[in-house]
């Protein structure tokens, strides 16, 4: 039986080349067939090194999503809730369970930035202090003392998912996390977010703190229209240079990014309650698609994301 490199090489290249969906695209969709052949396995390989952990899973689709891709379906994921939509009108392209609530993790980090953008002055500068640590596991490993700008935060933030760096910003924004969560939910609401509530600005799990696919669609549907926010989520390695002076490059967490030429950003996401959650951006000659995907699996959530994101550029 081939293996899953070996069919995603042999999906992407006949979806690229000869369906009918991609004739007019087939000049700019060639380089992602190389790009695919020789980054992807190795995404693939990587996923093989973690630790397999206990949960509840959604059921083995019987079609696979790249064969799905090349016949020019709708690609079949193990995704418990999915939405696909046109980044710019806001239109429905496709939905599984989009109104299911499910802990969202990290991809809510996309509204953390929002309110940061909005109470303006990047450039301020923000003082650590020991509360913004009392998080795990990802963290810049913030100091007390140390000095960034709200922008170096907000950077390292969306690219590397720094739960103490989302902190330090809710508090230095609001006064504490509780009362940013406060503003956090006020946004949703003003997006039309009205199915979700968050209790703190970085996604690790806290009781009540839920979303929809829906509502994170129309989260990120914000985002992706602000200029800050997609200039820092397309970001593929970051260089941050931290209040000693040292320079540290961060790889951005979204595999889809670095992998697929045409994905633009946004954000992930993992907790054990919340699976694997992806949201991901593409552009493409005029055309803009969001996918989310929330409570996937460690081995698919790549392969879902890129087939879904891809799926939609195409039509």
């Amino acid at each position: 039986m081939a293996t899953f490199p070996e069919r995603l090489q042999k999906t992407s290249r006949h979806f690229l080349l000869t369906h009918p969906m991609i004739k007019l695209l087939h000049r700019s969709f060639l380089p992602v067939a190389f790009a695919l052949l020789f980054a992807l396995p190795a995404c693939a390989a990587a996923t093989k090194k973690s630790p397999a952990r206990k949960r509840t899973a959604a059921p083995e689709p019987k079609a696979d999503p790249l064969e799905d891709l090349a016949a020019g379906r709708v690609p079949s994921v193990r995704a418990a809730s999915v939405l696909v939509i046109d980044a710019r009108r806001g239109d429905v392209l496709y939905e599984k369970n989009a109104d299911q609530r499910r802990a969202p993790a990290s991809t809510q980090k996309l509204l953390t930035a929002l309110v940061i953008i909005e109470s303006g002055n990047l450039d301020k500068p923000v003082h650590a202090e020991a509360i913004d640590a009392a998080c795990e596991p990802v963290k810049l490993g913030l100091k007390p003392g140390d000095v960034y700008t709200r922008r170096q935060l907000l950077e390292i933030l969306l690219v590397h998912s720094t739960n103490d760096v989302a902190r330090c910003l809710a508090r230095d924004n609001a006064g504490s996390v509780e009362a940013f969560a406060t503003r956090m939910n006020r946004t949703a609401a003003a997006l039309g977010a009205e199915d979700s509530h968050f209790v703190n600005p970085n996604g690790l799990p806290a009781t009540g703190q839920y979303s929809t696919a829906r509502d994170m669609a129309r989260i990120a549907q914000a985002a992706y229209a602000n200029r800050t926010i997609r200039s820092i989520v397309a970001t593929k390695v970051l260089a941050f240079r931290y209040d000693d002076g040292h320079v540290t490059d961060f790889k951005n967490t979204n595999r889809v990014l670095l992998n697929y030429p045409l994905c633009n950003g946004m954000k992930t996401g993992y907790t054990e309650a919340a699976g694997k959650c992806l949201i991901a951006s593409g552009s493409h000659e005029g055309r803009d698609v969001i996918a989310v995907v929330l409570g996937d699996t460690v081995s698919s959530i790549w392969k879902d994301a890129y087939a879904l994101l891809a799926w939609g550029l195409a039509r």
